[in-house]
């Protein structure tokens, strides 16, 4: 896909209600999006992948929900009030607003404005806090500022003494969270790869210090393998190390998962040793003992965090740029949306052939039975074959097409998105053929 395809993602994401651009009617709001009817069954469907991986299939990670607003100590004790900034730089000509380290350095020099080219027009660089602060309570005054939290790993670390203490979890274990954060982002932009409002999902896994680099190996391996389960093409993968100049203050290494996206190589997944930088903080501020007794060695220690961290939006956004493809008929160009049929919104559509002689009712008894186990859409408008293809832009792995032969014999065609190959089959094996299609 070019650099510019981006905006094919884009018109098809509102055209077949993936995701639409937020407050619309009122001029919209920057960097802030609505997920449509397809959008959020996917983004669901993403979401209990995740969830199944880190939470259901493992016995040594257990999951949690923390509240989105949090003593604002929490974000002190972080480093996230004094250190959670941007340098931004205006330009006194034309009012736009810049990251000052994402400015050319030749520009710089001269305080030339990148966008409007005037020189000595750029301010000096100001630091810029990127997260919304709010009141709580009915006056707004200092003592009642809170904010919307950044990221949710915080709402995890606070918690570590009530998880063990409730689930009885020993060293190394790890729990889970997908929940919404907030950024006040300075540059947001190419769809919904960066936002104000996104969300998380996150794993901090607790290890012994010592222990660490070998557990910070092993999830890398495991996260990257994990994309496999969405479908996600290996050759557009890869690892990217931070260098000393990228690690983060309280990281120990980093690694991560880049995506090629028609913007180039980009983050898709952080994995981080975070030492115990962050227990030993919030132990600091909040006066309360994080440390940790080992019953078999009778040591006591903080542990050291081994973190995964994705944004489900950027999953997504990958998803469907991975998924995206014009495709070359004889007689036209297929838009298709090739998505994993674990992911798809929708995992069949259902259409009679022609709106009689008994085939819609026929068609809406498959469809009954069928949404028992799985989300599915009816149509009977138009020509088949254009049905066909709103599915293929919508990702709908399977067709199933009641005709005239079905009214005979009880059979019915199952059409492939992928091959466009058809197979007939009887109209009660439809739902263990799709089970078995999509999950095995």
């Amino acid at each position: 896909m070019a650099a510019t395809d981006m905006e094919k993602i884009v018109s098809l994401s509102k055209r077949r209600g993936f995701i639409f651009q937020s407050s619309a009617i009122y001029g919209k709001l920057n960097a802030c999006y609505d997920y449509g009817p397809l959008g959020v069954e996917m983004k669901r469907n993403i979401k209990d992948i995740w969830w199944k991986s880190m939470v259901q299939e493992r016995e040594d990670i257990v999951g949690l929900d923390a509240a989105i607003l949090m003593h604002p100590r929490v974000w002190e004790a972080s480093g996230h009030v004094s250190g959670f900034t941007d340098p931004l730089v205006d330009c006194r000509h034309c009012k736009q607003r810049f990251r000052e380290d994402e400015i050319d350095p030749k520009f710089l020099e001269k305080r030339q404005c990148p966008r409007c080219g005037t020189v000595g027009s750029l301010t000096e660089a100001r630091q810029f806090n990127l997260m919304f602060k709010t009141h709580m309570g009915p006056v707004e005054e200092s003592a009642s500022v809170v904010y919307l939290r950044p990221e949710t790993a915080q709402g995890i670390y606070v918690n570590f003494k009530n998880v063990i203490d409730s689930s009885r979890m020993k060293i190394p274990f790890g729990i889970a969270q997908i929940g919404k954060a907030f950024r006040n982002e300075i540059t947001p932009g190419n769809f919904i790869f960066r936002t104000r409002e996104f969300e998380q999902a996150e794993m901090q896994f607790f290890v012994k210090p010592g222990e660490d680099e070998n557990f910070f190996e092993m999830w890398k391996e495991i996260r990257i393998n994990w994309y496999s389960r969405l479908g996600i093409k290996k050759e557009n993968l890869r690892f990217h190390q931070h260098g000393k100049d990228e690690l983060a203050h309280y990281a120990k290494a980093a690694f991560d998962i880049e995506y090629k996206y028609p913007i180039g190589w980009k983050e898709l997944e952080g994995i981080h040793n975070r030492t115990d930088f962050d227990l030993s903080k919030h132990q600091e501020f909040s006066n309360k003992d994080l440390s940790y007794f080992d019953d078999k060695t009778r040591e006591r220690f903080i542990p050291y965090v081994i973190e995964t961290s994705c944004g489900i939006d950027r999953i997504l956004l990958t998803c469907l740029v991975d998924g995206y493809e014009e495709e070359k008929l004889e007689n036209e160009t297929r838009t298709v949306l090739r998505l994993d049929p674990k992911i798809a919104p929708v995992k069949a559509a259902i259409f009679p052939l022609v709106k009689k002689d008994g085939m819609p009712e026929y068609a809406r008894k498959i469809e009954k039975d069928l949404r028992k186990s799985f989300m599915v859409f009816y149509d009977e408008t138009g020509a088949v074959g254009r049905r066909y293809r709103r599915q293929d832009e919508a990702g709908t792995p399977f067709c199933i097409t009641v005709d005239s032969q079905t009214l005979e014999d009880d059979t019915v065609t199952i059409r492939e998105r992928d091959s466009m190959q058809q197979i007939r089959i009887p109209a009660n094996g439809v739902r263990d053929e799709l089970r078995k299609r999509i999950w095995e």
